[in-house]
């Protein structure tokens, strides 16, 4: 049997020759995939150089000649930022346009092409989302957004679809208080999201009431995430907002259904409570002092 050193270099190098990072004309356009990778981070509107760079983790001197490269393809033109002349900005040309979206179009086609030859296409994505989120967990971001905009609908779409399938008889969110999340916006409240480049990961919400009190609601961290700290971190961050906005107590519900969330919360410094709200799911309350 493989050991765990020669399974992770296995799948090194099939992932390599997935991908065609040895290919010097990467998926037949002339040009490798480091460049492509430049071309494609400018091409989904991330202008900023030292942006880029950080985002594919290269070193300047790299980043420099892949960029001088495709300025001499005339791909890209690289200018001083107008409101910092220490910052470059490079931006698509016509013709960089052009071969951003061939790249778009072939990429898209390979994927598909390996997704229809699988025959638990779902099962592979699911292994791929698990691999590319702990691979990019230095990079996770939690942004604060509304709750009704599509990563945090994602997120809570996601979360009530857990919930129906481990609650006995299900789940049914208009039953809940605030279904809409609306006391989730500032100034009574907020909503963050985990975004792991593109894919939305997790979510918290701070519900602001008139009762003394703030609600911690509808803590989600994907299947992908779980296990890599990412349910602490939502956390800490509500509680710094929540801070912010001058609340001093907060409290939350849960099911028994989830017993992981129990323990979370039991071993996170919170304590348990009398029930506080009619809403009939949870059978767990809990309250934190800040």
């Amino acid at each position: 049997m493989l050991d765990d050193i020669s399974r992770f270099r296995r799948f090194s190098r099939a992932v390599t020759s997935e991908v065609g990072a040895l290919d010097t004309s990467f998926l037949g356009r002339g040009r490798p995939l480091g460049a492509a990778r430049v071309l494609n981070a400018i091409g989904h509107g991330r202008t900023d150089v030292a942006a880029v760079r950080a985002y594919l983790g290269l070193d300047s001197g790299l980043m420099s000649r892949l960029l001088r490269g495709l300025e001499d393809e005339k791909l890209i033109k690289v200018t001083t930022d107008p409101d910092d002349a220490r910052k470059r900005r490079a931006t698509l040309t016509a013709r960089g346009q052009k071969e951003f979206q061939a790249y778009e179009h072939l990429s898209d086609g390979r994927a598909q092409d390996l997704l229809v030859k699988y025959p638990h296409p779902e099962t592979l994505l699911e292994a791929m989302d698990l691999v590319a989120s702990a691979l990019g967990r230095e990079k996770w971001i939690l942004e604060e957004c509304d709750p009704r905009d599509p990563a945090a609908r994602y997120c809570l779409e996601e979360y009530y679809g857990e919930l129906n399938r481990r609650f006995d008889g299900g789940f049914d969110v208009s039953l809940s208080c605030d279904p809409d999340a609306t006391d989730m916006i500032r100034p009574r409240g907020c909503f963050l999201v985990a975004m792991s480049d593109g894919l939305p990961l997790g979510c918290v919400g701070l519900k602001g009431t008139d009762k003394g009190y703030a609600e911690i609601k509808r803590l989600w961290v994907s299947p992908a995430a779980r296990g890599m700290g990412l349910a602490r971190r939502l956390m800490a961050e509500v509680e710094d907002i929540a801070r912010d906005l001058n609340i001093d107590l907060l409290r939350l519900d849960t099911n028994s259904a989830l017993p992981e969330a129990v323990r979370f919360y039991q071993t996170g410094g919170w304590t348990e409570i009398d029930r506080f709200n009619d809403d009939p799911y949870p059978d767990f309350f809990f309250e934190k002092a800040l």
